[in-house]
C-alpha cells in the first residue's frame, strides 16, 4: 500500500537537519521539543506514582493499626452489651471480623520520663480478625491475660523511654480519684510483655496496649468502649456503614476508616491534582516550542511548498505535511517520557537508596513523612490521561503554523528563488 505523500514529506521534515547542515538548527529546536515532552511526561509519571505509593504504603500501614470501621456508643460511654452488638453486625456478608476495644488516653512514665500515649484495651484472642498487626504479633499479644496488667508498646516509644521486655511502667489515667486532699490521678504499674513495629511512626511512637479487661478497671469502665470490624473490601466502607446502622436495634455511632483520616485524605487528594496541574504546564511549554519548530520549518520550506502548489498539492495537503511533523515530535517525545517515566517508577526503590547512598542523606525521615522508604504505584488512570494530554498539546501546537503554511502564495514565494 502507498504511503500518502503527506505523511512522508512530515516525517522527512521532522529529520530535517539530519542530512543537510542547512537545517540543522531547525532539527536542534525540534529536538529540544521532543526532549520537554518526554521529560514532562516523565516527570509526571514518577510525581504521580510516588503519590500513589505514598498514599497506598500510609493507608495500608494505617489499616494494620486501625479497623476499617468502628461502632461507639455515644459520649464515650462504654458498650453495655458489646456480645450482641457483635452477633448483629457480623450478619453481614461483607462483614469478616468483629473484635471489641477500649479507647483511651493516658500518660506512661519510667522514672522522671514521661510520655502521652493512646491507650487500646484489646481482646487478644479475637485482635487477629480486624488488624493485621495483632495477626503478625500474635505471640507478643498473648501475653496480655485479665489481671496480668501486661502492657504491649510501640516500638519507638519503648526506644524513646528506653524499656524493654520486662521492665515496669506506670500508666497514668486522666481521670483521677477523688480524695479530702483534692483529684489524684489513677496509678497502676504494668509490666512490659513486649513491643510492636507497625510501620506507622505515629502509632509505634505513641500507642500501647493492654488487655481490655484490664483497661476497664483502670479506666473504670463497665465494658468496652466500642467494637472494630474489617470488611472484605475497605473501599465499600462507607457504603457497608450506612448498612450497618440500619441493621443496629440500638443507637450507636458508626465510622469508617475514610472518616477517621479525612483530612489527610483529602490533603493528599488536593496536592495530587495540583501536582498534576503544574507539571502538565511543564508538558504545554514544551508543546507549544513546536510552533516556534514549524513556524521556521515552513519559512525555510516556501520554495518547497509553492512548488507543490504548482503541481496541484491543495492547501489542506500543505497543512497536513507539517501537521504530520508536529504530531510526530509529539508522539516520538510522549512515547519517550512513558518509556522513562515508567522505568524510574517501576524502579524507583532502587534508584532511590542509590541516590540517598551516594550523597549520604536521607529523603524521607521517618518521624516526619511517616515512612522512610519511597513508593511508587503506576496507575493507568493517570498514565492514560497524561499521554492523552501531550498528544492534544502537541497537535493544537501544530494547527496555526500548519495553517500558515497552507496559506502561501506560490507566486510570492518563487519571486526569488
Amino acid at each position: 500500500m502507498q504511503i500518502p505523500y503527506e505523511l512522508a514529506l512530515g516525517w522527512r521534515y521532522t529529520r530535517a537537519g539530519r542530512a543537510t547542515r542547512r537545517n540543522g538548527f531547525i532539527s536542534f529546536i525540534s529536538g529540544v521539543s521532543m526532549l520537554g515532552i518526554a521529560l514532562g511526561v516523565a516527570a509526571l509519571i514518577i510525581v504521580l506514582s510516588v503519590m500513589n505509593g505514598f498514599q497506598k504504603e500510609v493507608r495500608d500501614r494505617m489499616l494494620s493499626v486501625v479497623s476499617h470501621i468502628e461502632i461507639f456508643a455515644p459520649n464515650g460511654q462504654a458498650l453495655l452489651d458489646a456480645d450482641t452488638t457483635m452477633h448483629q453486625v457480623r450478619q453481614h456478608p461483607d462483614v469478616i471480623g468483629a473484635a471489641p476495644f477500649v479507647a483511651a488516653q493516658g500518660l506512661v512514665a519510667r522514672g522522671e520520663d514521661m510520655k502521652g500515649a493512646i491507650v487500646r484495651g484489646i481482646d487478644p484472642a479475637r485482635e487477629g480478625e480486624v488488624t493485621d498487626l495483632a495477626a503478625t504479633n500474635a505471640q507478643v499479644l498473648q501475653q496480655l491475660q485479665p489481671g496480668s496488667f501486661n502492657i504491649v508498646l510501640g516500638q519507638e516509644l519503648a526506644r524513646q523511654m528506653g524499656v524493654g521486655v520486662g521492665d515496669v511502667v506506670t500508666l497514668i489515667a486522666p481521670s483521677g480519684q477523688v480524695t479530702p486532699a483534692g483529684v489524684v490521678p489513677r496509678l497502676k504499674q504494668m509490666t512490659v510483655a513486649g513491643t510492636f513495629d507497625s510501620g506507622h511512626y505515629e502509632y509505634d511512637s505513641a500507642m500501647v496496649m493492654l488487655h481490655h479487661e484490664d483497661a476497664q478497671r483502670i479506666f473504670r469502665l463497665e465494658g468496652p468502649t466500642g467494637i472494630r470490624l474489617k470488611l472484605k473490601d475497605l473501599h465499600q466502607a462507607p457504603r457497608i456503614t450506612q448498612e450497618l446502622a440500619g441493621m443496629l436495634t440500638e443507637f450507636l455511632y458508626l465510622r469508617d476508616w475514610t472518616q477517621q483520616n479525612k483530612t489527610w485524605f483529602a490533603a493528599v487528594q488536593l496536592e495530587k491534582r495540583m501536582m498534576f496541574i503544574i507539571l502538565t504546564l511543564i508538558v504545554a511549554v514544551a508543546a507549544f516550542n513546536l510552533v516556534s519548530t514549524l513556524v521556521m520549518t515552513v519559512t525555510d520550506k516556501r520554495a518547497d511548498i509553492a512548488i507543490l502548489r504548482t503541481l496541484g498539492a491543495s492547501p489542506a495537503s500543505i497543512m497536513g505535511i507539517f501537521m504530520v511533523q508536529g504530531a510526530m515530535v509529539g508522539v516520538i517525545g510522549t512515547l519517550a517520557g512513558l518509556v522513562l517515566g515508567l522505568g524510574i517508577a517501576l524502579n524507583i526503590d532502587v534508584i532511590v537508596p542509590a541516590i540517598e547512598q551516594a550523597l549520604g542523606a536521607t529523603f524521607l525521615p521517618k518521624d516526619i513523612y511517616l515512612i522512610s522508604k519511597m513508593p511508587s504505584e503506576p496507575q493507568s488512570s493517570d498514565i492514560v490521561p497524561i499521554a492523552v494530554i501531550s498528544l492534544i498539546l502537541a497537535f493544537v501546537a501544530t494547527i496555526y503554523p500548519s495553517w500558515r503554511a497552507s496559506r502561501v502564495n506560490p507566486a510570492e514565494a518563487l519571486r526569488y528563488e
